[in-house]
């Protein structure tokens, strides 16, 4: 392919001259019509197949580029949803494969040509429309009543309605008959579609060893098909629909196997694990899930690549300038480089290994697909489609070499500054020691100390209640809840005391309190008063003044009674512990 030199920047520096760039273009054609997206790029080493969408999502095709030309184009009878290459057995000549998820159903190619056509499995039918389906087809109900029937099935049943009966609920009256006529001989069928799809090694881990072809479904499933029979070898569940996947291991040995599902969850499985093995909670939606090495690079619609391991821990987070569209990964073989690319809004496309920074690609037009890879003769080709249906065609050079730490980084340069840390002194060195040699005898003495204060603290609370010191009474005789409130400095404090009736429906009438308390020391102006008619449920205050006579700071118990008219046993007693007068003290 002939190819001139490339403008791109090398760490968001602005490197554009010819001699520092890192890649050369092979083609421009923003005429190309070619509609699609990263997961329906598959590269077949001189072609490259493509599920194309069409430019108004209506005219699937597979489309075939070899070089700079359009050599092949077919339909297809659903919107593609993704695109792999992959070998179906071990005999020679080793030709890869080519998988187009479609609806569905996989159509597997072999050399272009038509190969082999897997379809999922049937979904059970919901037995009450059938039922209405059969009536139809025996004219025992109209077109009218089929449909009124149906949609009281489609709001409450558990068991989704058939595609045949979806279509037919929103056509108009003048349709329904027709479609009646057409379909009720036909038996109802409930099928699921693929969402989503890759590929996992069998038994080795070469790169041109046979490969299992991994369905993600909208029924929240997992396939994994045999390469040879496409039969099902193994069907996992998932809390939500997956819409990206990444797997690493090989099937029959030890593989690990991450979907990103629409809930904006990452779910990990392992072989034999029916069910998640971990969840990666995303605070966003994902719009790309990159495996590079042992991290999962996922972006998300905050504008944001985040790093996770596969047990879920967030490894570092780095934010874009603009919403990113497509992701995907750069393989540099020759070099031992894995990266992750992200295709901007803003017409960028930026190389990241981890969260440094390695490239940046400038390109006329936002880029919604991307592939990397072997095409033509050349190892290391970068294929991008763009927003208006055009088509770009870079080469790396083989003298390219990404450096790491020559780009921008993630966090701010603040955060890599050094923290002056002081050095060490004699008497932090001697107290280090200190503690190593009598680590245990300190822990002991921490453990005692810790000990004695539980079980002061102990003592001190069951004295407390013994002598009913609290403000709440604890020696209530009727469903009341006496608490009391002492506020002010002194000499003068306002006392008040919340009286409450805790019974459901019985109110309570008749009573009276009355103050015990040191008439040296403090003076009141009732030591007794009659009590309201307690409502159940109702918090009723009950203030007073308490003057403090001691001129030395001496403070003492007022103990609280209540009582019924005529009775001198309390029905609830509280004591108050008055605080000192300050006023007095500072005389």
């Amino acid at each position: 392919m002939a190819a001139t030199s490339s403008s791109d920047s090398d760490g968001g520096k602005g490197e554009s001259s010819e001699a520092n760039s890192k890649w050369l273009d092979s083609l421009s054609d923003s005429m190309a019509n070619i509609h699609t997206f990263s997961a329906c790029l598959a590269s077949l080493s001189l072609q490259l197949a493509m599920g194309d969408l069409g430019p108004d999502g209506r005219q699937p095709r597979l489309k075939v580029l070899k070089g700079h030309t359009l050599v092949s184009q077919k339909p297809l009878p659903d919107l593609p949803a993704a695109a792999v290459t992959f070998l179906v057995g071990s005999h020679e000549p080793r030709t890869p494969a080519l998988a187009i998820a479609s609806g569905p159903c996989v159509y597997v190619y072999k050399n272009l040509k038509p190969y082999f056509k897997f379809s999922l499995p049937l979904l059970p039918t919901n037995p009450l429309e059938q039922d209405l389906w059969n009536q139809a087809k025996e004219d025992q109900i109209d077109p009218l009543t089929l449909k009124e029937m149906l949609e009281g099935i489609r709001e409450k049943a558990e068991v989704p309605l058939s595609v045949q009966s979806l279509r037919f609920l929103p056509l108009e009256l003048r349709e329904m008959e027709a479609f009646v006529n057409q379909h009720k001989s036909k038996s109802i069928r409930r099928q699921t579609v693929i969402t989503t799809m890759t590929t996992l090694k069998k038994n080795l881990a070469d790169e041109d060893a046979v490969s299992c072809l991994v369905l993600g479904t909208e029924n929240k499933e997992l396939l994994v098909l045999d390469p040879e029979a496409f039969t099902i070898l193994a069907k996992m569940s998932l809390p939500s629909v997956p819409v990206f996947l990444e797997v690493s291991g090989q099937f029959d040995v030890e593989f690990r196997l991450a979907a990103a599902c629409r809930n904006g969850s990452i779910y990990i499985l392992r072989r034999d694990s029916k069910r998640p093995k971990y969840c990666i909670e995303l605070s966003a939606q994902p719009v790309g899930l990159v495996r590079v090495h042992k991290v999962l690079v996922v972006g998300s619609n905050q504008d944001s690549l985040h790093g996770f391991t596969y047990k879920g821990k967030r490894l570092w987070t780095v934010q874009m300038p603009a919403a990113i569209l497509a992701m995907n990964r750069l393989e540099q073989r020759s070099r031992g480089l894995q990266a992750v690319m992200a295709a901007l809004a803003n017409g960028e496309v930026r190389i990241y290994h981890d969260k440094v920074l390695l490239n940046v690609i400038r390109t006329p037009e936002a880029v919604i697909s991307l592939c990397f890879g072997r095409y033509g003769r050349e190892d290391n080709t970068l294929i991008m489609t763009t927003l208006g249906g055009g088509l770009i065609i870079k080469i790396l050079k083989r003298t390219a070499v990404f450096a790491e730490g020559g780009g921008e980084a993630g966090p701010a340069p603040s955060q890599v500054i050094k923290l002056n840390v002081p050095r060490k002194t004699r008497l932090y060195v001697d107290q280090t020691l200190r503690e190593r040699e009598a680590g245990t005898a300190m822990h002991r003495t921490f453990q005692a100390d810790l000990y004695l204060l539980r079980l002061r603290a102990a003592r001190a609370y069951v004295q407390a209640l013994e002598s009913s010191l609290s403000p709440v009474s604890l020696m209530a005789r009727e469903p009341l809840k006496l608490h009391a409130v002492v506020q002010g400095l002194g000499p003068t404090f306002k006392l008040t005391l919340h009286l409450q009736n805790t019974s459901t429906a019985r109110p309570i009438l008749g009573l009276v309190v009355c103050f015990l308390y040191n008439e040296v020391l403090y003076a009141l102006p009732r030591a007794f008063f009659k009590v309201p008619l307690l409502v159940p449920g109702l918090n009723y205050p009950l203030e007073t003044f308490v003057k403090s006579l001691s001129d030395k700071g001496i403070s003492d118990i007022i103990k609280v009674l209540v009582l019924r008219e005529g009775q001198s046993t309390p029905l609830l007693s509280a004591h108050i512990n008055m605080p000192m007068s300050e006023g007095l003290a500072a005389d």
